[in-house]
């Protein structure tokens, strides 16, 4: 991710994946077992890994939340690819961003098909914290009439770790919207990015 305007750079919003990177209580943690190395002797080095897919920076397939939806090779990749705009809310942890919040942080300025939304509620991802910033369904209801297909968020889940129902989840299938989860914001300034 480039800012618009400025020499060419990239931004990594995603986290590190190692095995202290956090995952919802009860998820597969990250771990690797080495089947071969040169150390003991082998020809080359051979590990498998394991983890929940639910894993730092990711994309919630739809089949995720939703009976009989797409699957992640499903999604059409230019979804994921193309100008966004982060922008940053300071969200209180602990409850529900609802879509005044989004609309006058907005000032006025149409969103770009993928909005990223820095909430600031879950700054350590080493760290499973249960009070991050969720979204108001509202809010995807309302970014889906402005022509969001994408929304990307820096907490675990669009949705509280608690809910059952998953109304934020539910909004995005309803109207067409990615979800991106995981991501790491809070040096990216607000703008728009290539």
């Amino acid at each position: 991710m480039g800012e618009r305007g400025e020499t060419a750079r990239l931004i990594d919003i995603s986290p590190p994946l190692d095995p202290e990177i956090a995952v919802f209580p009860g998820d597969t943690p990250l771990g690797r077992e080495i089947l071969l190395d040169f150390s003991r002797g082998d020809s080359l080095t051979l590990s498998t890994m394991r983890a929940t897919v639910h894993l730092g920076a990711h994309v919630d397939a739809p089949i995720h939340y939703g009976a009989g939806a797409e699957s992640i090779d499903e999604l059409p990749l230019e979804r994921f690819v193309g100008p966004c705009r982060v922008l940053p809310l300071g969200a209180v942890a602990g409850r529900s961003i609802g879509w005044d919040e989004v609309r006058r942080a907005l000032d006025g300025s149409p969103p770009t098909e993928r909005l990223l939304i820095a909430t600031g509620s879950y700054p350590d991802p080493t760290r499973f914290e249960d009070g991050f910033a969720a979204l108001h369904a509202e809010v995807i209801q309302e970014l889906g009439q402005l022509g969001v297909k994408l929304i990307g968020v820096d907490t675990p889940s669009v949705d509280p770790p608690d809910s059952k129902d998953l109304p934020a989840h539910g909004a995005c299938l309803a109207h067409g919207i990615s979800i991106l989860e995981g991501l790491v914001l809070e040096d990216v300034p607000a703008g728009v990015y290539e």
